[in-house]
């Protein structure tokens, strides 16, 4: 890592990004415990979607304490931003997807394909990014990918936020403009039948990035904020835990809100879109001001060098937890579970599976995946990014 990254580098921060995986597991498999929780438990454990947004509000935060100083208009600039991003995101991204999409040559499973007639041009949709502009493909392929998307069109577009805000001292009126333009396209073509292309205001306004633009706005603003003021600070104001309460209350928000007909959670309705893109967003900059700026237990947690591995895995985690890679050990464990009672029939024995309960299961599979995410990142991600980094991709690496 160079000089310059490391005078930029905050662990807590790479720590976060596997606390914001982890909420997006338990989204997503909040139903195992719907037997043993009470309604509002369940609703509360659904609106953990949340870490999509700690995800955003970072990206921007990360992006601009980077790169907002260093910004040039020139062509070897863009080369180089874009390399980076690259390196970034793309390798590990091409190649899961690509196992999604051989998986689906074996099986057949439809929530590949969701009934797209052409599964290789849907690879070429999701390798390009594109398939996130449609509502009926949103989840098809890896479906917590659709996230990537709106990651890809906020790199594309911050340099040019860089450069309208150092040149015309315009920040915010570019957040109008972002999503007044998304506006404009769900009206063009919300009775266009071309698989949900903007197909509606919810998805818009959720799944791509002219509805979510706030979230790195308001990270972009906070990398600003601390670029100016420094990482020292004289007020005793605990900004970590006011975010960190704020950010559960917007979760509490959300779990208490009336589930639009068609969709799966608060977060889906206006109210629930409004505290999801714009209340939380703010919540979370002023937990990361303090994680930042202070010197807590929460801090120390989150940087600690095992929680710091498991943020830096977090990439590949989120990217596997949910789909053909959670399947395959899910029917796994169905597989065991069956073994392990056919011996004991054929034993003569009355014990329990260690694979009977769907929750231990669960907890099985959270820590295999986190064990694939890591060996991933070690052996494969970290080497790629580094080989892509330093390879002529795009522009030559300058000679010493």
């Amino acid at each position: 890592m160079s000089n310059r990254a490391l005078q930029n580098y905050i662990p807590a921060l790479t720590g976060v990004r596997a606390l914001a995986a982890y909420l997006v597991f338990i989204s997503h498999y909040a139903y195992v415990f719907d037997a043993d929780l009470p309604h509002f438990l369940k609703r509360f454990f659904s609106e953990f979607h949340i870490g999509v947004t700690i995800f955003f509000v970072l990206s921007g935060f990360l992006i601009a304490f980077r790169y907002f100083d260093s910004f040039k208009l020139t062509a070897d600039w863009f080369k180089q931003y874009l390399k980076n991003r690259v390196a970034r995101i793309y390798p590990m991204y091409f190649l899961l997807t690509l196992g999604a999409f051989v998986y689906y040559f074996f099986t057949r499973d439809p929530i590949i394909t969701n009934g797209f007639p052409n599964a290789i041009g849907l690879f070429f949709m999701h390798i390009t990014f594109v398939r996130g502009f449609f509502y009926d493909l949103n989840f098809t392929g890896i479906a917590q990918g659709w996230s990537l998307t709106v990651e890809e069109c906020f790199y594309f577009s911050a340099p040019f936020v860089f450069f309208i805000t150092k040149k015309y001292n315009r920040f915010y009126p570019q957040i109008l403009a972002i999503t007044g333009f998304g506006v404009l396209m769900v009206l063009i073509f919300h009775n266009v039948n071309w698989y949900g292309f903007f197909g509606n205001f919810t998805f818009m306004m959720l799944y791509t990035y002219f509805g979510r633009c706030f979230e790195f706005f308001v990270g972009i603003q906070l990398a600003m904020f601390v670029r100016k003021r420094g990482l020292e600070r004289s007020n005793k104001i605990p900004y970590t835990y006011i975010g960190f309460f704020f950010i559960f209350f917007c979760v509490a928000i959300m779990a208490c809100l009336p589930i639009p007909k068609g969709w799966t959670a608060g977060l889906h309705s206006p109210f629930g879109i409004a505290t999801n893109n714009y209340l939380l967003a703010i919540s979370i900059a002023t937990f990361f001001y303090g994680l930042i700026t202070e010197t807590t237990v929460l801090k120390g947690i989150l940087a600690n060098p095992f929680v710091e591995l498991l943020g830096k895995s977090s990439y590949i985690f989120y990217l596997i937890h949910l789909g053909y890679m959670y399947t395959m050990l899910h029917a796994s464990f169905n597989w065991m579970n069956e073994h392990a009672f056919t011996m004991y029939d054929k034993w003569g024995v009355d014990w329990h599976s260690p694979f009977e309960w769907d929750s231990l299961n669960l907890l099985y599979a959270f820590i295999v995946l986190n064990a694939i995410s890591i060996f991933l990142f070690k052996f494969i991600e970290e080497p790629l990014n580094h080989y892509i980094r330093k390879s002529n991709f795009l522009i030559s690496k300058p000679t010493t």
